[in-house]
């Protein structure tokens, strides 16, 4: 049995692995930890700076067009002293639905009692967002808000879009980073 799984260890390639002794793997393992917590820790920091639950996101429809295309990775803030004006392009979030929409703000109004409120529309589409909206919501208003367009890398976030149509794709990407770093020798 034991040597059975040493052919089917070096027939996938993990002959490797098994020959570097433990100390090593766990230090490989330990590199792979280090470099995972080095990510979420520049990904906390933007989100403390951008003041933005998401300062990243990629463009997921042809809504847009021709500003953004399909694909875009979208640099955001949300500075709350900074007032919103029409035109500006916003990230915003509707009651009900998890992914986010990317739009321009079409017209901007204040209620009675000073509240400002704001209705959005794709540069692509005909008509203005409130068939997007919430049942019963006209308007947008700033808490509704994730971010606000501040620059753009383009077609930067098509890997992103390939991963959640194909995720396959995604995980073999993700297993053969992680094998990628245990395999990793140093000289």
């Amino acid at each position: 049995m034991a040597t059975l799984i040493k052919i089917v260890m070096e027939t996938v390639g993990l002959g490797d692995l098994m020959r570097l002794g433990f100390r090593r793997v766990l230090y490989q393992i330990l590199c792979l930890v280090m470099v995972v917590s080095t990510a979420l820790m520049i990904w906390k920091s933007l989100i403390v700076i951008t003041c933005t639950e998401s300062p990243i996101v990629v463009v997921l429809s042809g809504s847009m067009e021709p500003a953004f295309y399909r694909g875009d990775l979208l640099m955001l803030n949300n500075y709350q002293e900074e007032p919103i004006r029409v035109g500006e392009i916003v990230v915003f979030k509707i009651r009900g639905r998890e992914i986010p929409i990317v739009h321009r703000v079409l017209r901007i109004h204040e209620d009675k009692n000073g509240t400002i409120k704001f209705l959005t529309k794709g540069d692509n589409n005909s008509v203005d967002d409130r068939s997007l909206y919430a049942d019963g919501q006209f308007w947008l208003e700033r808490k509704d808000v994730i971010g606000r367009a501040r620059g753009f890398l383009p077609y930067a976030g098509m890997v992103t879009i390939a991963m959640n149509d194909y995720p396959k794709l995604k995980y073999f990407m993700l297993a053969s980073m992680g094998f990628f770093v245990l395999e990793n020798r140093e000289n």
